[in-house]
Formats: structure tokens, C-alpha cells, sequence
């Protein structure tokens, strides 16, 4: 328990404030999925390097050293010892590496957190890998070896290789076992050692380690990733349409606080729309169904027609969206969840993982009925409802969404860009034509017919290109990407996503609704076993087909 509350105060530390205003600095113009991705980088960057100069400030208070000066007067050392050298043997002024001695590393902030939760924490055990870059050879393995002995720690593991570091010729890596408070003395002795070039902590025990990327592995923690993107709103910011109308700016406030108040395993709530939201609706409606029958994807038309023969799309009125929800489970297993507004981009890409697509509830000003500032629930149910209820669209919006579970700020970036230029500004090819799958033409006319001419310039889909390509968020983009078929942009982003920087992988178990993480010998051995199963039904399946009729 004692370790998992250290973990929890870890994670606390790095905590991350995620619902942005325009106070905290948030510009207040429409801006983006990708925008969204980009200002979180820049404030967790900020963030948690103001978390790590306090702490490394505090690591610098002089009464810090008396724990390495007290360890030596406990622990006379000899000629091999590593603690506090003098003279010749002090690291010259200026060598030390940047990254991981200039005070204490992310690591070591952690450990020296969890350190302090309690004595018992203190004096607790844990096991730890820590890099040593050796300047003057192997010979000095042995003081690395009494450091650990004096520091009462246990070498469970050691290795070592050549350095790829000028003026270092070897890296040894120790896996020690020791006290938390013994560790960070160890690692601040070693760093005192001229012959040392550099000392690094990889990583701590994992049952506290806040390194290790947190991400929802079951749907009902989507509940704590509903961080709102605070943009271009009615009441923020006099260019909206609705700025002036109070009674909308009302409506809208109590729709968001409906949402607000969602919970996993409630009923999404219903919305009685009035007479002017429905008839909003009536026109986009009314409009989407007049040029998609041109210009949209087959895939779109035919599950249009299908919502339309159901009685779920109709002009006369919204659909509510449980009913839409109800519907895309019986076909693809996507489902619905309320949204007060614009999410985080990660927050929003993570919930594709599970099949989920966060919606909003409120409707557009009815003064621009062709036009909104932000995602409405036009936009959301003319725009990406039709295909998310086709098994192949449904397929590939999951895999982005699992492909952003652990990965990194900038691979966020990267994949919101990839995002825009396919789930939102996404075109196809069709029979030797190009037609629209994404859903920011299929609920904007202008753009959609923009996009489908030749003024913009058409690329081929390639997700590594894509994922860096400037967009535009003002005016009609200039570059659109066309795939040659949703199984063709599923291959080449599986690819690229393999290229991507995170050290595990995920998959998404239909059967208990939770993200795993394939890390271990025994869950491949599992998933190995499962599909071998699947594999037995096809095969028996094809033999059947093929038998002759009697």
C-alpha cells in the first residue's frame, strides 16, 4: 500500500492542468484538434520543468550535504571509496553532463518524492538501474562495486559495453538493490567521481514509478479524461455568433452542464431540442443529403440511407444520441458519450481506443446554420456518425486512438495532424473519382466543394508525411490527402505507427472492454492461444464453403 500511494503522489507531482482557458494563456480564435496538441505539449513542458527546478532547488540546500558528509563518517572510506573526492580528484567545473548532472534528474526527482512520504518509505528497498560512463576503463569498476557496498546495497545485475560517448570508453549499467534514501546519496557520491563521466537512473521500482505513462485501461476512466479545451465560446469571445444572443449563450450552458455531470454506465442524457435547434438541423440536413449523393464515399450514402430508413435521421428533428449510440453498437460497437466541449486532443484520441466517440450535445447559432466555430452535434451526427457505423472507418478510427495510449506529447501532434487530414478533412478515391469520407466536408458544404475541385492540391495519403503538414484552420485548406481505400490508409498507418517511439503495445479485448498492454511472456502466450482459436473457425469455415453440394 505504502508503494502505491508513493506512485499516486508521483503522479500527483507531474499532474498536469489540463482545462485550459483562455486566462491560462489559451488563444480565444477558433483553433483545432492539432492546436489543442500543441498547446498541451508546450504546458506540460512548462509545468513539469517548474515541478523539477523546485526540486532540484531544494536538492541544492546545504543541508543535503550533511547526509553524504554523515555517510562517510559512518562508513570510513578507503582508496576505492566514491564519496565527496577532494583535489585532483574533483569533477572539473563545467564537465558535467547537461541532461543527467545538473542537478536531479526527472528519476531522481521521483525517487527523492517518494523518499519522502513516510520513514517507512525512506528506509524501503527498491530495485534500481543506474548507468555509470566510465572514463578511464574497467578499472574503476571497483569503486562503483564499494560505493553500492557502503550505502548497504545489494548488486543484483551488472553488465557493460564500449561507449558511443566522446571521452568515455565504457558504460556500465548496475541493477542495485537499496534503500531509497542510500540510493540518492550513492547517486550523488558517484557523481563526485572525476573518473566517472557521467551517472543516470534509468528507472525505479515500477510498482512506484511515475515513468511509466498512465493511460485509461478500461471506459469507465474516461470518466477523469474529460478536460475541456476552452476556446472559441459564446460568452469568451465577441466573433462567435452567439456572442450577443444571452438566451443561447444560456442554452448552451446548461447542455454542457448535463454533460458535465455524465458518468460511465449512465443512460447519455436526452436533450429536449426546441423548435429553432431542430430547424437548424433541418437545413444542413437537408443540404448533406442533397450533395452527397455526388460527393460523398459510398460508405457514407449507404449507412446514411440506412439511418434514414430507420427513422433515426430525419429532417424534422435531432436525433438524440442514445438512439445514434444504440445504432452504431449493433453495427461496429462504436458507442456515444457526451461531451461539454472540446476535449484535449488526448484525452478525445484515447477514447476512440475503446470505440467511443465523445459528442457534443449543443447546436450551432441558428444565424449560421452552414457554419460553426467549434463541433457541434451537426457536426457530430451528419459528420462522423454515418461512417463510424461502417466496420472498416470503425477499425481505423480505433487504431489511431490506441496508437495515442503512452505515446509521447509530440507523437499526439503528429497523430491529431493524421487525424485533420483524414477523420475530418479525409477524401478517397472511388471508381477513378474522389469523394469525401471526412466529416468536416461532409457537414460543410463550402469546403466540401472546395475540396473536390481543382483549386486545392491532392496528395496520396502517406502517414509519415501527413502527420507533419502545416494545416489550415481559417480558411480552406490548401492540400487535401486521398487514400486509395480505408483498408490501404489502415496498412500504411499501421506501419508507421510501428515506427513510433513507444516501447510497448496495446490491443483492445473485446471481451472484458480493456485495454491491455502486451509487456510479458504470459499475456503473448494468451493472445497467441485466442487467436489460434479464431484462426481454427476460419479455416473450418473456408473448408465448408468449399465443400461441393450433395
Amino acid at each position: 500500500m505504502m508503494a502505491v500511494a508513493a506512485a499516486q503522489k508521483n503522479r500527483e507531482m507531474f499532474a498536469i492542468k489540463k482545462s485550459y482557458s483562455i486566462e491560462n494563456g489559451y488563444p480565444s480564435r477558433r483553433r483545432s484538434l492539432v492546436d489543442d496538441a500543441r498547446f498541451e505539449t508546450i504546458v506540460v513542458k512548462q509545468t513539469k520543468q517548474t515541478v523539477l527546478d523546485e526540486a532540484r532547488a531544494l536538492a541544492n540546500d546545504p543541508s543535503l550535504e550533511c547526509t553524504v558528509l554523515q555517510a562517510a563518517e559512518q562508513h570510513p572510506q578507503d582508496e576505492n571509496d566514491v564519496l565527496p573526492p577532494e583535489g585532483d580528484n574533483a569533477v572539473p567545473s563545467g564537465t558535467q553532463d547537461d541532461e543527467t548532472d545538473a542537478g536531479l534528474t526527472e528519476e531522481e526527482v521521483v525517487l527523492q518524492n517518494a523518499a519522502s512520504a513516510s520513514p517507512e518509505a525512506e528506509k524501503e528497498s527498491v530495485r534500481a538501474a543506474v548507468v555509470v560512463h566510465l572514463r578511464d576503463g574497467m578499472a574503476n569498476l571497483g569503486r562503483i562495486l564499494k560505493a553500492v557496498e557502503t550505502f548497504h546495497g545489494t548488486v543484483a545485475h551488472i553488465e557493460s559495453r564500449q561507449s558511443r560517448s566522446e571521452g568515455v570508453q565504457f558504460d556500465v549499467l548496475v541493477k542495485v538493490d537499496m534503500a531509497r534514501s542510500n540510493l540518492l546519496q550513492l547517486i550523488r557520491s558517484l557523481r563526485q567521481t572525476a573518473s566517472f563521466g557521467s551517472v543516470s537512473l534509468l528507472s525505479e521500482n515500477t510498482n512506484v514509478n511515475v515513468k511509466a505513462p498512465w493511460f485509461p485501461k478500461h471506459a469507465s476512466e474516461l470518466d477523469g479524461c474529460n478536460h475541456l479545451m476552452t476556446k472559441y465560446e459564446p460568452d469568451l469571445d465577441m466573433n462567435h455568433p452567439g456572442f450577443a444572443d444571452q438566451e443561447y449563450r444560456a442554452r448552451r450552458k446548461e447542455i454542457a452542464e448535463i454533460a458535465f455531470a455524465y458518468k460511465y454506465g449512465d443512460p447519455i442524457p436526452h436533450i429536449n431540442y426546441v423548435d429553432t435547434e431542430n430547424a437548424t438541423w433541418g437545413v444542413v440536413f437537408g443540404r448533406v443529403k442533397e450533395l452527397m449523393v455526388k460527393h460523398a464515399c459510398s460508405e457514407y450514402i449507404a449507412v446514411f440511407s440506412k439511418l434514414e430508413q430507420e427513422k433515426i435521421f430525419v429532417k424534422e428533428r435531432i436525433p438524440q444520441l442514445q438512439e445514434m449510440s444504440d445504432f452504431l453498437r449493433r453495427n461496429t460497437g462504436f458507442t456515444l458519450r457526451p461531451a461539454a466541449g472540446l476535449l484535449t486532443a488526448r484525452d478525445f484520441l484515447a477514447s476512440l481506443a475503446f470505440r467511443i466517440f465523445q459528442s457534443t450535445q449543443y447546436v450551432r447559432h441558428v444565424n449560421s446554420p452552414y457554419h460553426t466555430p467549434e463541433p457541434d452535434c451537426i457536426h457530430e451526427l451528419l459528420g462522423h456518425m454515418p461512417l463510424l457505423a461502417d466496420p472498416s472507418f470503425a477499425q481505423f478510427s480505433q487504431e489511431i486512438g490506441l496508437a495515442s495510449l503512452g505515446a509521447s506529447d509530440e507523437e499526439i501532434e503528429k497523430l491529431s495532424t493524421v487525424y485533420w487530414f483524414t477523420v475530418e478533412f479525409g477524401l478517397c478515391k472511388e471508381q477513378n473519382e474522389v469523394k469525401a469520407y471526412g466529416a468536416g466536408l461532409l457537414s460543410a458544404y463550402g469546403e466540401l466543394l472546395h475540396a473536390i475541385s481543382d483549386k486545392p492540391e491532392h496528395r496520396a495519403f502517406d502517414p509519415a508525411s501527413t502527420a507533419v503538414q502545416p494545416y489550415q484552420d481559417q480558411e480552406y485548406q490548401p492540400i487535401y490527402y486521398v487514400a486509395e481505400s480505408f483498408e490501404d490508409a489502415k496498412e500504411k498507418f499501421r506501419r508507421w505507427v510501428s515506427t513510433m517511439s513507444r516501447p510497448f503495445e496495446v490491443r483492445f479485448n473485446p471481451h472484458t472492454e480493456r485495454v491491455e498492454v502486451l509487456d510479458s511472456v504470459d499475456k503473448l502466450d494468451t493472445l497467441v492461444s485466442q487467436l489460434n482459436t479464431e484462426i481454427l473457425h476460419l479455416t473450418n469455415a473456408i473448408a465448408k464453403l468449399r465443400q461441393p453440394f450433395c
